[in-house]
């Protein structure tokens, strides 16, 4: 039996949703059997949602608040609340999965946080995994990286201890239509970097509508500051590589 969750210390902003709204809509989410296709629902609800970075309290100085955030979402935070709702069945069974999905270990605190994509799949094995390797396995790469620490060797995020980590990505230039038919409607998607100490700069997810790729993402570009639906080719044609993880029915 899972450990029960500590949310003395909670921050919540449904902006136009209500507890017997969202109640509804996790309900119906939870009758569509398909996993995909049900976070494809779950998540077209949130388009328009206004994006902004920052909504989530805590640091090494600051203690951490579970924050549920509907009002407003960054790229991270609305697959937090989108995988959360896609395995609840009420408004009360989302905040505990809420809690299990963003923090590693269920406790509430700024260091049990999932800080980087990857933190995301490896806490959370029971809800996702990597399957990079499985949609491309001719074209995926591996390196060896030492996330959080940055090329003069200071910190990404304080508090946060260094850990090396060996990632899978398909760079995006192999990205062909075979490559394409791999992916499934609600995988997760990461959008690798090259850069040392990271694992991505951004995340969404891969949606097939009338038979076209798209990403559904909280996008911080002005002029769409939203979660919006991109051409998922176009959008990844200039970046170095993605990330694809796969929630597990």
């Amino acid at each position: 039996m899972a450990a029960p969750i500590n949310f003395m210390i909670e921050k919540v902003a449904l902006g136009k949703w209500t507890e017997e709204r969202l109640d509804r809509l996790i309900a119906e989410g939870s009758e569509i059997a398909d996993t995909g296709e049900r976070i494809e629902f779950l998540s077209r609800q949130f388009l328009g949602t206004p994006y902004r970075e920052g909504t989530l309290i805590g640091d090494v100085r600051e203690p951490e608040v579970f924050v549920v955030n509907l009002h407003e979402v960054d790229c991270f935070t609305f697959l937090d609340y989108i995988e959360a709702m896609r395995l609840a069945r009420s408004f009360g069974t989302f905040r505990e999965n809420l809690a299990r999905v963003r923090y590693g270990d269920g406790t509430i605190s700024y260091q049990a946080r999932n800080h980087f994509f990857t933190d995301w799949c490896l806490h959370n094995r029971k809800f996702v995994e990597d399957v990079t390797e499985q949609v491309s396995p001719f074209w995926s790469r591996k390196v060896q990286k030492i996330l959080n620490r940055k090329e003069d060797g200071t910190l990404f995020v304080k508090g946060i201890e260094p850990s090396a980590r060996t990632l899978c990505y398909i760079p995006a230039d192999t990205v062909d239509s075979e490559t394409m038919d791999g992916l499934r409607t609600g995988d997760y998607a990461g959008i690798y970097t090259d850069a040392p100490g990271l694992d991505v700069t951004h995340v969404g997810i891969f949606i097939r509508k009338d038979g076209r790729p798209y990403l559904r993402h909280a996008s911080s570009l002005k002029g769409s500051r939203q979660v919006i639906d991109q051409d998922f080719a176009h959008y990844i044609a200039a970046k170095p590589g993605i990330i694809v993880f796969r929630p597990k029915a």
